[in-house]
């Protein structure tokens, strides 16, 4: 009897194979393209704003860095509150009015305004991604959560990717509020589909909100050495990734290249690379052992940062490719690793990772800018070279530390 009742609990799961496996993790990509489309697509029109509203790269750097700004402190809130509300409710809500934002930020008349509106879209974003890695851990087969976690990252890159040259060729071809109210209609077209396909959670029990016991659940992760490891490895692997794509459309704006927008844009396709490496890199996880990836998507990525350093641009693309390819590759196991080392409150763990996920992209993509203005490329390479030396490190006490 005990033997039935366990074989129907698992099968109450869902299998990689199924519909429904299908179905959900297309739904998520949905809800990562909106979340990431969104996020990123100011990044290639930076130099627009500089030149448009008279700002220096750094300030133009903050319609970036003061969105993922919000967006990490409202992952702290959106997490602890789906533990009482639910997962798809959240998302839901969330999925619709970051696209609204996108449509509303295109009438922006200042910049401060753009930025404001940026930091209140960025608080929208926080509804989605800790909450998605939750019910992905909650709802998916055990065997099958490395697969469907790497494609949920690859439609975080997708999704990128598509926000960057959507940008970059509207800017060109039209203008930059264009691209933006383009942007909204797909964007919220993609949050109806997530709404309708996303299956309800069937293994999802509601806490009272009790922000006490949140804070103190909250507390217990920040104890567990494995975890707090993986956090940081979130901030400077983000914080690197996000500082190059910040100052590589500068860069390749400047003399010898004076590349268009459009072209910048579309360089963005080597996201794509992301897409494969994020599941491939999730599947031999799962078979061989998460942290000795996380290890080599790492040094893949000081290989491809390495690689820009050269001025001929065929380096500099190639360099691009392999430092993306890694840290998918490296972000997908580590969020993957989060939600099996963390013992309860799964959202909250995702959460605190992406807390520190974002919170490498606000203070790295921003300091990376004054390595930019004093010291050129060279000096964003070296900037990213010590956080990547630091990610190594803890990646490796993460592979000698045994699970709490």
């Amino acid at each position: 009897m005990m033997s039935k009742e366990k074989k129907v609990l698992r099968h109450s799961y869902i299998q990689q194979g199924t519909p429904s496996f299908k179905k959900a993790n297309l739904a998520l990509f949905a809800a990562a393209f909106i979340t990431f489309a969104n996020l990123y697509s100011t990044q290639p029109i930076m130099p627009l704003f500089t030149k448009e509203y008279d700002v220096s790269p750094t300030m133009a750097s903050l319609s970036l860095s003061l969105t993922t700004l919000s967006l990490s402190f409202g992952l702290l809130l959106f997490g602890s509150l789906s533990e009482a509300w639910g997962r798809k409710n959240i998302m839901s809500f969330c999925v619709i009015i970051t696209s609204l934002l996108t449509v509303a930020i295109a009438f922006s008349p200042t910049f401060e305004f753009l930025l404001v509106s940026r930091v209140i879209q960025g608080f929208a974003f926080a509804g989605i991604p800790s909450i998605a890695m939750a019910y992905l851990g909650e709802e998916i087969e055990g065997n099958s959560v490395g697969v469907a976690m790497g494609l949920y990252i690859s439609g975080n890159t997708v999704g990128g990717l598509a926000g960057r040259v959507i940008m970059g060729t509207m800017s060109d071809l039209f203008s930059w509020q264009t691209g933006m109210v383009f942007l909204g209609a797909v964007s919220l077209l993609a949050g109806l589909y997530f709404i309708w396909a996303l299956p309800p959670s069937r293994h999802f029990e509601p806490q009272p909100l009790n922000l006490k016991s949140l804070f103190g659940s909250l507390v217990s992760h920040v104890k567990n050495p494995v975890l707090v490891s993986l956090f940081l490895i979130a901030f400077f692997l983000m914080g690197s990734f996000v500082t190059i794509f910040n100052y590589l459309g500068f860069k390749l704006a400047d003399p010898p290249y004076n590349l268009s927008m459009t072209i910048i844009g579309w360089l963005f396709l080597v996201y794509l690379v992301g897409t494969f490496s994020s599941a491939w890199f999730g599947k031999l996880a799962d078979r061989y052992g998460r942290s000795r990836f996380i290890i080599w998507g790492t040094l893949l990525m000081m290989a491809g940062v390495a690689l820009t350093v050269p001025v001929h641009l065929v380096f500099k693309i190639l360099g691009i490719i392999i430092f993306t390819f890694g840290f998918f590759g490296a972000h997908s196991v580590a969020s993957g690793s989060v939600s099996s080392r963390a013992t309860h409150d799964i959202a909250q763990a995702s959460s605190l990772y992406l807390f520190a996920y974002y919170m490498g992209s606000s203070i790295g993509g921003s300091a990376g800018g004054i390595f930019w203005s004093r010291y050129g490329w060279i000096g964003v390479v070296s900037f990213t070279a010590v956080f990547l030396i630091i990610s190594m490190i803890l990646a490796i006490k993460v592979r000698t530390e045994k699970p709490s």
